[in-house]
């Protein structure tokens, strides 16, 4: 059964889609910018804020689908320069300093609203 997992605590989509989407054990996230869900801006103009904003809002999500950052098993990060690979791992092992998910990191041209990183999960719910 496919359903539809929505938090008013998390941005709105930006496009014709979900915030996520829970079958079976499984939640499915769209991804996340490091848009601050009370303004709808981003957290701040820089990659530290907007990994961490991002990370925040799809622990929101996940919460909402019964989940959390401890059941996620993949993550893909694309972020529009590598060069900050080394900053955006090291925010992201802050969130999963032991046993993290399997994880993929790819460079794009560009994101929705200009953002510098996205961030999508997969999270087992028990």
């Amino acid at each position: 059964m496919r359903q539809v997992i929505a938090s008013p605590e998390a941005p709105q989509a930006v496009g014709p889609y979900s915030q996520a989407i829970k079958v079976g054990q499984f939640v499915f996230t769209s991804g996340q910018l490091g848009l601050d869900p009370a303004t709808g801006a981003f957290a701040g103009e820089d990659i530290v804020s907007q990994t961490r904003q991002a990370l925040h809002n799809l622990d929101i999500v996940l919460q909402a689908a019964g989940s959390d950052l401890a059941h996620v098993v993949k993550t893909t990060i694309f972020v529009i320069d590598l060069g900050d690979f080394k900053t955006v791992n090291q925010i992201y092992g802050e969130y999963f300093e032991s046993a993290p998910p399997a994880r993929s990191t790819v460079q794009v041209a560009a994101l929705p609203l200009g953002g510098l990183v996205e961030i999508e999960m997969v999270a087992v719910v028990e």
